[in-house]
């Protein structure tokens, strides 16, 4: 088996082998056949194959000459307005070679970037439009200010359907002389969630078990996932026992080694096979919505999951105390007063 990683290995090198994203690939290629770009921004999943596309690009626009009119850097690394300032700058001034006119940054995790380092980069983009290009690249276009945004053409990625997922895994599984089940296939599926680059990192790790890649190697690689734990920890929520739903899912995701954002999914796919009422379901997944929103706009893993369980554990106080069914994210709805009425066979001896 070659040492090489195989997701570089078989990273394609053309726009017309970039997996699934037919619409996205068309528009690029029409680039390609002008030879000309505007600044671009890819947003989508990750795994998807947006710096894939990226790089594609470019090898088709410079041929050649792409090393030297080409810059990539990963903004999460360098994410603060000094290399905006300073390198980002200065390539960007810098006269072209080649039938280019123009040059092409790419940085990817661009979301990741400080407001200030985006303020910074949009002046640079404005300055040096007519020398140069930049492809943004990130997974939520929520996270690049606006006026990025309005000066970028805007590509979104969507995640690889499984039909293709698993025809790209069988192609590279045969290429390196491995066997695959079409199970297997379909569990590193499951596990990828759509992450093409995930699903190829499982394949070859678990070939190198053996020359058959079966259900039993790709377990051995990932693990067996305790999917039990989202669905007790809810149950408990939902019992109104927060505190101990708390506990549990703590101990789940420890043991898991489950971000939030990986148990917020692990939890929705659970709620979704839970048996209960239609509209506590919907209450619910209301609330998973807000949790993964605001982890990935920047909230704390833990305190966002207590405060998820915490609105879960609330319905059943509410309903307690109101007899009014469940209510999400709302203060207790209190009866009004009611007056002493006396029964009506009471009423005339009381004004006889």
């Amino acid at each position: 088996m070659s040492e090489n990683l195989w997701v570089e290995k078989y990273r394609p090198k053309k726009l017309s082998d970039v997996v699934d994203q037919e619409e996205v690939i068309k528009r690029l290629e029409m680039f390609v056949k002008e030879r000309n770009m505007p600044h671009c921004l890819f947003v989508g999943p990750p795994g998807t194959g947006k710096t894939t596309a990226a790089l594609c690009l470019i090898n088709e626009i410079f041929g050649d000459s792409v090393k030297e009119n080409t810059l990539e850097m990963n903004a999460s690394d360098e994410r603060g307005i000094k290399i905006i300032q300073d390198r980002v700058k200065e390539f960007a001034r810098s006269v072209s070679l080649g039938n280019i006119p123009f040059k092409v940054m790419i940085l990817d995790e661009a979301d990741n970037m400080t407001t200030d380092a985006q303020e910074a980069l949009r002046r640079t983009m404005e300055l040096y439009s007519g020398s140069s290009r930049f492809i943004l690249i990130g997974n939520y276009s929520s996270k690049i200010i606006e006026p990025i945004q309005s000066r970028c053409a805007i590509f979104r990625f969507g995640s690889i359907p499984e039909k293709s997922f698993e025809q790209r895994l069988a192609f590279i599984a045969k290429s390196e002389g491995k066997e695959a089940d079409e199970d297997a296939l379909r569990l590193i599926y499951d596990f990828a969630q759509g992450d093409l680059r995930k699903g190829i990192n499982i394949l070859q790790a678990a070939a190198a078990l053996g020359p058959k890649v079966g259900v039993k190697e790709v377990r051995d690689v990932v693990g067996e996932l305790e999917a039990g734990g989202a669905a007790e920890a809810l149950k408990l929520a939902i019992s109104g026992d927060f505190l101990k739903s708390r506990s549990r899912m703590k101990e789940w995701m420890a043991s898991q080694g489950l971000s939030g954002l990986d148990a917020a999914r692990q939890i929705h796919d659970s709620l979704i096979r839970m048996q209960m009422g239609e509209e506590l379901k919907a209450k619910i997944l209301e609330a998973l919505g807000e949790l993964e929103f605001r982890i990935i706009e920047g909230g704390d893993d833990e305190i966002q999951m207590d405060a998820f369980l915490a609105k879960i554990s609330g319905l059943v106080w509410n309903k307690k105390e109101t007899g009014d069914g469940p209510r999400l994210g709302l203060e207790p709805r209190k009866s009004a007063p009611q007056a002493d009425v006396l029964p009506l066979h009471h009423r005339g001896q009381e004004y006889a």
